[in-house]
């Protein structure tokens, strides 16, 4: 039985959160700015085939930005303070408390050691292949949970590389595979 440390919605809260650690209201005001305008670009954007889409990370963080400039101005803080964030905290017991209740269910089913696995979220781009669609113009782009990009690759292409898939409907091949959920130097 697979347990997923962080799920997709706590990689991004907890992402922002620690990269507004000791950043001030100019430059919190800056990044909510950014993560508004990444998420107006997701909304026009193509969709996606599952649910974790671009549109989807762009609105939690963007969420989550916004949220981090009141709770400066509750606690009256020159700079963001995690600890003082009661939100971030209640969030992260509240993972933890996830956490425990899973490897519970797991072992209530009989797993002797269920694995706690430290996925990522991929985003996938694929591309036309000559001489079939038009080359030269993007494929299709899926977000999914993975434990290393060579893992994400291998998944989607087991799911939409197929006979009827979305890669052989649209004659694309996977192009590249980005972490994106973590983003580098935030968690893991």
């Amino acid at each position: 039985m697979l347990i997923y440390e962080y799920l997709p919605h706590e990689l991004a809260r907890l992402g922002v959160v620690v990269r507004a650690a000791g950043l001030d209201r100019r430059q919190v005001a800056a990044l909510v700015r950014l993560a508004q305008e990444r998420a107006g670009r997701a909304r026009v954007g193509p969709a996606e085939p599952h649910h974790l889409s671009e549109l989807s990370i762009a609105e939690l963080r963007c969420v989550q930005w916004e949220r981090i400039a009141p709770v400066m101005d509750r606690e009256q803080v020159a700079m963001y303070a995690r600890s003082l964030d009661s939100r971030a905290v209640r969030c992260e017991e509240q993972r933890l408390q996830r956490l425990m209740a899973d490897v519970a269910e797991a072992e209530r089913l009989g797993v002797t050691a269920p694995e706690i696995s430290r996925h990522r979220v991929c985003r996938i781009g694929a591309w036309a292949v000559a001489g079939r669609s038009r080359p030269g113009v993007p494929g299709p782009v899926v977000h999914l949970m993975a434990a290393s990009a060579e893992a994400a690759a291998k998944r989607v292409w087991a799911v939409h590389g197929k006979d009827g898939g979305l890669y052989r409907r649209t004659g694309c091949r996977i192009a590249s595979v980005e972490q994106v959920l973590p983003e580098f130097g935030e968690l893991f």
